[in-house]
């Protein structure tokens, strides 16, 4: 078995450090093989937030997680600084992470896929170009299919709420076509800051596999939606001929994190 914690939308620059410091005791007491970090990791973009962001991933990898997989969202590019923003508009995010910015990890037991879905340009909004599209069929179709293979993007494929449609990424539903054909599970995705695991069948029609949306809260910072707490995903994945991934959210609680739901998902 692997385990994944999903962490997302720390915005360092908001973040809580009671918070932080129940997220690292999980850590400490649980471990994990691998750290998914996906996106809006701070605030406002600048070096200081990055430093802080960086150090507590640090600490991470040292209490327990010695993998890690980062990529950035809408919020890790500069927003007043217009200079910056059109030219060096992942300077902060590369120095801190690495010029890399649509990393992936495979094992044994799972492929994990980046995917950069902001743009400088926009605003907000995520896009999957046709190149991704491309990209990625090639990845999945070259896998094992013994794996787990998980694709990882800032904002979300599929919408629990309606209020949320406007936040889903343009392209979606040729690029999950397309993926579905290839074999990929997973879609995991933050930005609007609600946890949810969805299966996207119900969505797009046509899917020729079930894939399913597992979706992070906010971790750390104290910019939350509505009743949802600081929370993260924990993922235990069986690879093989029956593959099934168990999804765990774990809720602040007080001042410790606790489980507060699962889902079983199989193929």
């Amino acid at each position: 078995m692997t385990t994944i914690v999903q962490i997302s939308d720390t915005h360092f620059g908001t973040e809580q450090l009671p918070v932080m410091r129940a997220l690292e005791e999980h850590v400490r007491a649980h471990g994990a093989d691998l750290l998914i970090l996906s996106g809006d990791i701070t605030q406002r973009a600048r070096a200081g937030e990055f430093a802080a962001a960086q150090a507590f991933v640090q600490r991470l990898q040292d209490l327990g997680i010695p993998e890690t997989l980062v990529i950035p969202g809408n919020h890790d590019i500069p927003l007043y600084n217009l200079f910056a923003r059109a030219f060096t508009p992942y300077r902060n995010y590369q120095r801190h992470f690495g010029n890399n910015l649509e990393p992936t990890f495979e094992t044994d037991d799972m492929l994990v896929i980046g995917l950069n879905t902001t743009h400088p340009r926009r605003h907000k909004d995520g896009v999957v170009t046709a190149r991704q599209v491309r990209a990625v069929s090639r990845r999945l179709k070259d896998c094992d299919p013994g794996k787990v293979r998980i694709l990882v993007a800032h904002q979300p494929f599929g919408a629990m709420v309606q209020s949320d449609l406007s936040n889903l990424q343009h392209g979606a539903e040729p690029a999950l076509h397309c993926w579905a054909e290839e074999g990929l599970d997973l879609v995991m995705g933050g930005h609007i800051h609600l946890p949810y695991v969805l299966p996207l069948s119900g969505q797009y029609s046509g899917l020729s596999r079930e894939i399913w949306m597992v979706q992070a809260g906010t971790a750390l910072s104290s910019r939350l939606r509505g009743t949802s707490p600081n929370s993260f995903n924990r993922l235990k994945l069986h690879s093989g001929i029956d593959k099934k991934v168990c999804v765990e959210r774990w809720d602040l609680l007080d001042d410790h994190f606790a489980p507060a739901s699962h889902f079983n998902l199989h193929w």
